[in-house]
């Protein structure tokens, strides 16, 4: 991972609804030497930030509560094709980084990430590895992939997902609700 890439004269755009995390990045991204760093807290304000000044770099938290952060990840793809985006997120699953790097991110990274953890992914070489997890899923975790993964091919509706899964929507909506098992 090259953390001596310039980014002097780039901007970024941090988009989190957790202030005191969003705060202490923004400065911790500033001293990495990013000129210019703005940051937002709803899905809104940074679909808004994107289509008045579209950032260079973006880092965005994919469950906001207004909506989903991939809607950002689409606008700034769409904004500004060479803009590189990463999805931050407490609910990692394999089919919502699927469909977050579809939509234009570079990257995906599960909670809690330091700074340097997200600098790195900012600035990583196109086509960097990842290293390989230490320890397989546990049964319980692919249970819940595979819920989320039926959950995205539904387009995100929990009353189709719950029929398709033959379980009942409440049910659904709790499992939805919770952070990926371990």
């Amino acid at each position: 991972m090259s953390e001596d890439v310039s980014v002097e004269g780039r901007t970024l755009l941090l988009v989190d609804d957790d202030r005191p995390f969003l705060n202490r990045l923004a400065r911790a991204m500033q001293q990495r030497g990013f000129a210019a760093v703005h940051t937002a807290e709803t899905v809104a304000d940074a679909l808004q930030q994107v289509q008045a000044n579209p950032p260079d770099y973006a880092v965005v938290d994919m469950r906001l509560e207004d909506g989903n952060g991939l809607d950002v990840i689409e606008a700034l793809a769409k904004r500004k094709p060479e803009a590189r985006g990463i999805v931050l997120t407490g609910y990692g699953n394999i089919a919502t980084a699927v469909t977050a790097v579809k939509l234009g991110a570079i990257d995906y990274l599960a909670k809690p990430a330091d700074a340097d953890a997200i600098f790195c992914a900012l600035v990583a070489e196109p086509g960097t590895k990842a290293a390989l997890p230490e320890n397989p899923m546990s049964a319980d975790r692919v249970r819940w992939e595979h819920i989320q993964r039926v959950y995205e091919l539904c387009n995100r509706n929990v009353s189709e997902t719950a029929r398709r899964l033959n379980m009942h929507r409440r049910t659904l909506q709790r499992i939805l609700a919770k952070r990926a098992p371990r």
